[in-house]
């Protein structure tokens, strides 16, 4: 199997969480988009989605499934998103596709957050692939400033502006064996929205797809 049927593999197997009714809360990216599609057969039987970006709100109009604001939802039984990396204890670094902020917002509303990603996403330490940083464009300059102080090596995306009107630095060179720490550390820094690390809010259930099938792992603490 190449990566993208191992993609797709992940994102079909989330489809056995989804249940009659519900609404579902819907992440971005090239697996996210499978899941997407796969979702599309099942229209008819719940009762719309939360998206995460402005990329799958258009991928779930253009299926007819209706998209529901999350500030309109009291609950959210069910959120289903790919990883950039994912660790040992279900901490990951989202973020790649400049959607961090609108993701982490849904994942800490959903009751159940899913992770579907191919075996190439699953590390030993974060910070292989670098961590985004959402931040006010006044500010960039000053958290630039104080990313380095850290360890990191902050690189503007160029040419690109988030949904929420802000820019994206990507920090090279970083290595997190304590994701927690650190996600509240840059959180912390003036001028940043949010961070790609999900790890005050990690997966409930990694749905890995290896070339021998869809590994299901629980999170320790679910």
């Amino acid at each position: 199997m190449n990566q993208d049927e191992l993609k797709k593999a992940a994102a079909h197997a989330a489809l056995d969480y989804v249940e009659d009714g519900m609404i579902v809360g819907v992440g971005t990216g090239s697996t996210v988009n499978h899941f997407i599609d796969g979702l599309a057969d099942m229209r008819g039987r719940i009762a719309g989605a939360v998206s995460s970006s402005d990329a799958s709100a258009r991928r779930l109009e253009g299926y007819g499934i209706p998209l529901i604001d999350l500030n309109g939802v009291t609950e959210l039984q069910l959120y289903v998103d790919g990883a950039d990396e994912i660790d040992g204890g279900f901490a990951m670094i989202k973020g790649g596709g400049g959607a961090l902020t609108r993701e982490k917002i849904v994942a800490a509303v959903a009751e159940r957050f899913v992770c579907i990603c191919d075996q190439s996403k699953l590390v030993s330490c974060l910070g292989a692939f670098p961590l985004p940083v959402e931040v006010i464009p006044m500010a960039r300059a000053y958290v630039e400033r104080r990313l380095a102080r850290i360890g990191g090596r902050p690189v503007l995306r160029e040419g690109f502006v988030t949904d929420n009107g802000n820019l994206i630095l990507d920090v090279h060179g970083l290595r997190i064996p304590e994701p927690q720490a650190l996600e509240t550390e840059i959180n912390q820094i003036t001028g940043v929205v949010t961070n790609g690390l999900f790890a005050l809010r990690g997966a409930d259930l990694l749905l890995l797809a290896t070339p021998t099938g869809v590994e299901r792992r629980v999170a320790a603490s679910s």
